[in-house]
């Protein structure tokens, strides 16, 4: 949407039957417009982890951004302050797992491209909001253990390759988005990333 107050008036439309718990403005102001412990009708249909009702178990953020579809644009280092913020302070509330701080575009990939491959989520990560990780060389993967990693990681495992890659990279290699790469496929750098990834998380 083109900005903050048409994204609010949006998600306070009843018959839109679309909300969030808080929505973050380009300066980085934090508009919260549902409590915590309410539902809010942010993920849609949708998968993490094995767990479809998303809406039940999840805190809903929006990002302001004019998005794909009226000309997508860098997130400015006030509003990503913000964000940062206020994942902070969530986090002194409820014990999330650094996993499960995931996109729109990783819970439901068939419909979802936001925030996109623009959002810095190794700056998140950096500030201890999320997971980044290096690249692991652990050898060539068969497409089947590529797809069992990413099943590994939480994406649903009924989606077909094309849909999960570009959702994978758009959050973990967003190089794959540049002019000069396809996302979608998958190289060693892919690979290595993926890998790093779950070494993330089975430290974890």
């Amino acid at each position: 949407l083109p900005d903050a107050e048409a994204a609010r008036q949006w998600m306070c439309d009843p018959e839109k039957k679309v909300s969030a718990h808080y929505l973050v403005d380009l300066d980085g102001s934090v508009i919260q417009l549902v409590d915590e412990n309410k539902r809010a009708w942010h993920a849609g249909q949708s998968y993490w982890r094995g767990m479809t009702d998303l809406n039940t178990h999840s805190i809903g953020i929006e990002i302001q951004n004019t998005g794909h579809s009226l000309g997508y644009v860098p997130f400015p280092d006030r509003q990503i302050g913000g964000v940062i913020a206020l994942c902070r302070d969530i986090l002194t509330r409820h014990d999330i797992p650094a996993r499960n701080i995931v996109a729109h575009s990783d819970i439901a990939p068939a419909r979802k491209q936001d925030p996109g491959h623009l959002f810095p989520w190794a700056a998140l990560a950096a500030a201890g909001i999320g997971l980044w990780p290096a690249e692991k060389v652990s050898g060539l993967m068969t497409p089947q253990a590529f797809m069992t990693g990413l099943a590994h990681v939480g994406y649903d495992p009924a989606l077909p390759p094309e849909i999960v890659i570009p959702a994978f990279q758009r959050h973990f290699e967003p190089e794959a988005f540049t002019d000069d790469e396809t996302p979608g496929m998958v190289s060693a750098r892919t690979m290595a990333r993926l890998s790093g990834l779950i070494g993330l998380i089975d430290a974890a």
